[in-house]
């Protein structure tokens, strides 16, 4: 539809009229100067705009572009030139979503994404797409089902970082020839059915239960181990193993009030002189546990 080309009409007829009706007038000089300064007043209130900052303004002069509109005052040709829009250069975020889009392992997930972008060609994004800002929407979603069609449920989860790269890839292969670069891709949530994450859940509870059963196994085998070398090394040296048997009798022993059995055959082989002096140290220390007693508590 020609817009421009009307209005440059009208524009036209109507100073035809006013000037066939000034030319009827008788008027004076001062006259004609007001309605000079009257229709000069018209351009003026008519002819500017104001683009803001972040703006960049698309200026179409009868119907074809002429240029991109710089932040601040502009004049335009009332009835030629029309302002078509303003270009908001700054960066923008829209959110996209996948509802029940099935996965490579056919699992149905809900994805939210969010997608930033700038426009960087404002000519582009203006007379090459009718509605960026919907076509933009529109592609970034038909990516994300793409992506997930293409990926399995488990690298979804894990590597997220992958699939925002992935997509950001596929929607500025896109979106460059209108004039639009994709800043960043961001996966927010993914919705898996509940039954399926239940499913899930046992899997990594059965997974870390048999980890936990083979770091036990492990240690099982390294005491065993261990204790095979301890026991060549008593095999090797009786005093070792005498020594030990003593020091498990001291540990028995030592607590007050401790009460230990030992076998005879345990006995023959400990040194009994040792075992004297054990003994002879707790008799001792109970001696000295009734020297400290009161004499009335004696008799009683």
């Amino acid at each position: 539809m020609v817009t421009g080309f009307p209005n440059f009409l009208t524009w036209v007829i109507a100073l035809l009229d006013v000037g066939a009706t000034v030319a009827c007038w008788r008027l004076t000089r001062n006259e004609y100067a007001t309605v000079a300064v009257f229709v000069i007043g018209l351009y003026v209130v008519a002819a500017p705009r104001i683009v803001n900052e972040w703006d960049r303004g698309i200026l179409l002069r009868l119907g074809r572009f002429q240029r991109i509109l710089t932040p601040g005052i502009v004049w335009l040709i009332p009835g030629i030139d029309r302002l078509v829009s303003n270009v908001d250069t700054r960066i923008r975020s829209t959110t996209f979503s996948a509802e029940r889009t099935l996965t490579r392992d056919t699992v149905p997930v809900n994805v939210d994404a969010v997608l930033f972008w700038v426009v960087t060609d404002a000519q582009k994004a203006i007379l090459e797409v009718k509605d960026y800002v919907t076509t933009i929407s529109w592609s970034a979603q038909t990516a994300l089902r793409d992506v997930i069609g293409k990926s399995e449920l488990a690298r979804m989860i894990s590597d997220r970082a992958a699939l925002d790269k992935e997509l950001e890839a596929i929607i500025d292969a896109k979106t460059s020839e209108w004039g639009i670069t994709v800043q960043s891709v961001e996966i927010r949530d993914v919705s898996i059915p509940k039954a399926i994450e239940d499913a899930m859940s046992r899997k990594a509870q059965a997974d870390r239960e048999k980890d936990a059963r083979i770091i036990l196994a492990d240690s099982e085998l390294q005491v065993a181990e261990k204790m095979a070398q301890a026991s060549d090394v008593y095999e090797r040296n009786s005093h070792a193993m005498q020594l030990r048997a003593m020091n498990m009798t001291y540990e028995a022993i030592k607590e007050k009030g401790a009460l230990i059995i030992v076998p005879s055959g345990m006995v023959d082989s400990m040194n009994p002189a040792v075992l004297g002096l054990a003994a002879s140290r707790m008799r001792s220390g109970s001696d000295e546990e009734e020297d400290r007693t009161p004499p009335r508590e004696r008799q009683t």
